[in-house]
């Protein structure tokens, strides 16, 4: 046999060398990679659902408000109109009790979200800054336009759902707290359940 045969031979050595540097790449990225939690670790804001029962703010935006708030980011400013806890559970038949439950918490995130782009403003917009007897519009995350007025009692009015409480602050958020679910009619549709009560 022929020794130093693959050293001179430029073609296989460097065959040898882009194997042995590819295998100690793997090697290598096989030992840094964390391992994968078992848990719900891509959506972490359930496991603080307990906790922000127990929040002064939590409890008037409620667990759905909540989790709306926690998909922002905390450094940028936004106008949220979240819905009550009543409508959610009126407009889009989510209930505390059953919602966080099994393949509907995947279900509830994805609702959530949806709502949130409807009604999330990348702006600041205190009630005060809607003049009265005046419409302003922006648009929404999701491209959904908001027409924002206030009505004869002053009450902040948005693509006509009223306001229930207005001006909450956190951070640089600035939430208002509306008497129904602001979205277009494609997933007021598609929330609505396929029959009727009457048949």
């Amino acid at each position: 046999m022929r020794r130093g045969y693959y050293f001179k031979n430029s073609i296989a050595f460097v065959f040898l060398v882009c194997c042995f540097c590819c295998l100690l790449v793997v090697i290598i990225s096989m030992l840094k990679v964390p391992d994968a939690a078992v848990s719900n670790g891509a959506m972490p804001f359930y496991k603080n659902i307990n906790m922000l029962k127990v929040s002064g703010i939590g409890n008037s935006l409620g667990i759905f408000g909540n989790m709306m708030i926690q998909m922002l980011p905390e450094d940028l400013a936004f106008t949220v109109f979240i819905p009550s806890q009543t409508a959610f559970e009126r407009d889009l038949r989510l209930h505390t009790n059953d919602s966080f439950v099994g393949e509907k918490i995947n279900d509830t995130y994805a609702v959530i979200s949806r709502v949130l782009g409807f009604s999330a403003v990348p702006r600041i917009l205190d009630s005060a800054m809607v003049p009265a007897g005046e419409e302003v519009s922006y648009d929404s995350l999701s491209g959904f336009t908001l027409f924002i007025s206030k009505d004869v009692g002053g009450v902040l009015m948005v693509n006509g759902v009223k306001s229930d409480r207005v001006d909450i602050r956190r951070g640089k958020l600035v939430m208002h707290v509306m008497d129904g679910v602001i979205m277009d009619a494609e997933f007021e549709q598609s929330v609505q359940p396929d029959f009727d009560g009457d048949d």
